[in-house]
């Protein structure tokens, strides 16, 4: 991993921080011609163009009558499923609905002199739920997107996911899933954002995915609702001299591993733990499976920053604003406060981010690339819309009419003065 020390020196000027905090823009900029194209191939030809790209991106034959995977195939996967692994999932998918049972909104109305007010909490018709595939598969995210979406009481969830295996189709099915297809890539996107002759349109997509798949979601948004752009996945490990250098090497490897474009960094006011946990990096990406995807990863993005203390280490933490952040000091709790940006903060060195990822409750699909200075965690929340409820009697009226009134003139707009002041007239 690359080490930039940033002690006594303008940080915010740093030629690698800015390289990775602008990385979505440089992603951006290298794919997104090809992105437009297949969205505008699909809105155009439907069911052919999805069938075109599958093939192109990943060698596989689809037919449009093949696209959905039957419903008894999401049950024999469940049965088929270990029962170490089938009981992981159950109680995943329990600590996770119990979480996201805390987020529910309710409807309320209240009345004030002849004026009722109130909001409707509604939920979606039907949405999408994207699960990446190819390189890994993911039940874990299968849960995390499709629990919310029941919790929050949608009619009807799609879930597209490329070459799913046993595991994700089990997931599903212990998640509550209606219909699954086995499209990926920003096809799939495109596909459920339109519509085409076999997938059904929807009217909001979450998840993560690749480059594509977040840039996809991005171009689409406004025809489509979508939870967050989520690109590829990353993590941030403040760390001070208390923390062990092997356990942090393995969590930065554990984001690594994702993809060739997944970001691990680190920051730290200890020089020697700084060298120790490069080592151990190195020692330790020597054993993975995935050695090849975690090296490029660490290749083109993989950092560690040296900062004068921890305090410092918070306020470059906050301008990266990651998607993961591990707190790893002496301490945890006490740097609470100052962290304002990160879509979860994992505290005390127990707390490895792959609890996060599966088990504790919490959702993993969180913002990345610095949007968690604005994006939340994918919630119940987003899986409902909200209507204003109005009502005013006429002593309700004539309480507030010539307010709006004022207001109207103020603006200019005779029309809307004009609406109040007729009323008013007739009924004096």
């Amino acid at each position: 991993m690359k080490i930039e020390d940033l002690r006594g020196k303008d940080w915010k000027s740093n030629e690698r921080l800015n390289y990775i905090i602008n990385r979505g823009n440089i992603l951006t900029d290298e794919y997104e011609r090809s992105v437009k194209e297949i969205i505008d191939k699909v809105r155009e030809r439907g069911d052919e163009a999805i069938v075109e790209f599958t093939k192109r991106f990943e060698g596989r034959e689809i037919t449009p009558e093949t696209f959905e995977v039957p419903e008894e195939e999401l049950e024999n996967a469940y049965e088929e499923t270990e029962e170490e692994i089938k009981e992981a999932l159950e109680i995943a998918a329990e600590r996770i609905r119990l979480f996201h049972e805390k987020q529910v909104e309710r409807s309320y109305i209240k009345e004030e002199d002849g004026i009722i007010l109130g909001q409707r909490v509604i939920p979606l018709e039907r949405v999408g739920i994207y699960v990446p595939g190819g390189k890994a598969n993911y039940p874990s995210t299968v849960l995390m997107n499709a629990i919310p979406a029941e919790v929050a009481g949608v009619d009807e969830i799609i879930m597209v996911t490329p070459s799913p295996n046993k595991y994700t189709l089990a997931a599903a099915h212990v998640a509550g899933v209606d219909r699954v297809f086995q499209i990926g890539g920003a096809q799939a996107i495109a596909g459920l954002a339109f519509g085409t002759e076999t997938l059904p349109k929807v009217d909001k997509i979450v998840g993560p995915g690749n480059i594509y798949v977040a840039l996809a979601k991005k171009l689409l948004f406004g025809i489509i609702d979508i939870d967050m752009v989520a690109g590829p996945s990353e993590i941030l490990v403040i760390a001070d001299s208390s923390a062990d250098p092997e356990w942090i090497a393995i969590d930065l490897l554990s984001q690594a591993e994702h993809d060739e474009l997944a970001g691990a960094f680190m920051i730290t006011p200890d020089f020697d733990l700084a060298y120790k946990t490069s080592s151990e990096v190195k020692k330790l990406l020597k054993e993975l499976k995935r050695r090849e995807i975690a090296e490029e990863s660490l290749r083109r993005f993989g950092t560690i920053f040296i900062v004068e203390d921890i305090k410092r280490a918070c306020e470059l933490a906050n301008f990266i604003a990651p998607e993961h952040l591990e707190i790893m000091t002496e301490d945890p709790f006490s740097l609470l406060p100052y962290i304002r940006n990160a879509g979860a903060v994992f505290l005390g060195k127990y707390t490895t981010e792959p609890l996060g990822d599966y088990v504790l409750g919490p959702n993993h699909t969180l913002p990345t690339g610095g949007t968690a200075r604005f994006f939340s965690p994918l919630g119940v929340y987003d899986f409902v819309k909200r209507s204003s409820i109005l009502y005013t009697s006429k002593e309700g009226f004539l309480r507030i009419s010539d307010l709006a009134e004022a207001l109207a003139k103020a603006e200019g707009l005779e029309a809307h003065y004009l609406a109040s002041n007729l009323r008013k007239k007739r009924s004096k």
